[in-house]
């Protein structure tokens, strides 16, 4: 089925899971007048229920039903990772466009054939990498491009999580390897794409994972087994944007009891460049840039006018995504290429499939 025609009305969207669906992407979505949302989805009626009688917006528990309303124009994905898939590929064969949450699937081959049906189909897929829409990241990005660093020496990123330190947080999906749970998934995806795109292509990995926590207790307060990683160190050569290849340090954990947060820095030939922030609870609030070039004492960067955000929200996660939609919804209507899409979501994948077979 070929998309149908958009015109200059908004873009009907979908959104299926109702997580960080409902808290992120839904008053993203009431913000980007390109997009207008339409419908929500989810499994469970009795939370369908509680969210539509908050948003006003019919609700679906049957995909098939979501997928032949004529308003639906495209869908956000943002369930749990192990459904991804199926839900993706059924979407794009009824002819709708697509946002998807990382990990786009469980393994490459998957996002590989989502790749080739969106491709074959002219739809446009987004993936929320939503740390390429945050201002102070745009603002690293554009000064490693004009060279400020010179040539990269050494790159180190931290990402020390205090999520999933409590033992007593419930078992679910995130706990389990095969639904796509783990530091890898949670944070690795996020992880590689941003070396990707700061600094160049991700190589062969050398891993060291491990699970702190290995029981948690379920729903109804029995011990259940924990086998998806929560803490991950990684040693991985980056090929440069310059042609060059530089060394990487990758550390990650969720069950870092007072971790240092988010934490990028790249030394170069000429200088070096720390991005970072200690707040666990945005993406946009606290994070700081800081430059030193050759022997000058370090200077703290702001992000230029064009990158600043026009509109802002006590969650820090809603500007970076509504930017992203943005992006997407130009992508539709245009018809170019969306980036970051299966592209960047394949690349990142490939990476973190890499990362588990190298331990």
């Amino acid at each position: 089925m070929a998309p149908s025609p958009i015109s200059q009305r908004p873009i009907g969207v979908a959104i299926a899971g109702l997580g960080f669906g409902e808290a992120v992407h839904l008053p993203a979505l009431q913000n980007v007048p390109e997009l207008e949302p339409v419908a929500l989805w989810h499994q469970r009626q009795d939370r369908l229920d509680k969210a539509c009688s908050n948003s006003g917006l019919r609700g679906y528990h049957c995909w098939d039903s979501l997928l032949e309303d004529s308003r639906v124009d495209a869908v956000i994905i943002a369930t749990p990772p192990a459904p991804r898939f199926e839900l993706g590929m059924r979407a794009l064969k009824a002819g709708k466009h697509l946002l998807l949450e990382k990990p786009v699937a469980l393994n490459a081959q998957d996002v590989a054939d989502l790749q080739r049906e969106a491709i074959g189909r002219g739809l446009s897929v987004a993936v929320d990498f939503e740390y390429r829409a945050v201002p102070l990241f745009q603002q690293a990005a554009r000064l490693l491009e004009q060279g400020a660093v010179g040539t990269p020496w050494l790159v180190k990123l931290d990402w020390l999580m205090s999520s999933r330190a409590n033992p007593q947080r419930a078992w679910n999906w995130y706990s389990q390897a095969n639904q796509g749970g783990g530091v890898i998934g949670a944070l690795g995806t996020h992880a590689f794409d941003t070396l990707a795109w700061l600094i160049g292509s991700v190589g062969e990995p050398q891993a060291m994972t491990r699970t702190a926590i290995e029981q948690r207790p379920d729903s109804e307060g029995n011990m259940r087994p924990v086998d998806a990683d929560d803490i991950a160190l990684i040693n991985v050569d980056l090929g440069t944007h310059q042609g060059g290849t530089v060394a990487a340090q990758v550390a990650l954990s969720s069950v870092a009891r007072n971790g240092r947060g988010c934490w990028i820095e790249i030394y170069g030939s000429e200088g070096s460049l720390v991005l970072g922030s200690e707040n666990q609870k945005d993406y946009v609030h606290g994070f700081s840039l800081t430059l030193q070039q050759g022997g000058d004492a370090p200077r703290n960067v702001q992000p230029d006018e064009d990158l600043r955000f026009a509109t802002t929200w006590s969650d820090g996660r809603v500007a970076p995504v509504a930017r992203l939609q943005s992006w997407w919804a130009q992508s539709i209507q245009k018809g170019h290429p969306m980036v970051p899409g299966l592209a960047e979501g394949l690349a990142s994948q490939q990476a973190c499939d890499r990362t588990l077979t190298s331990r």
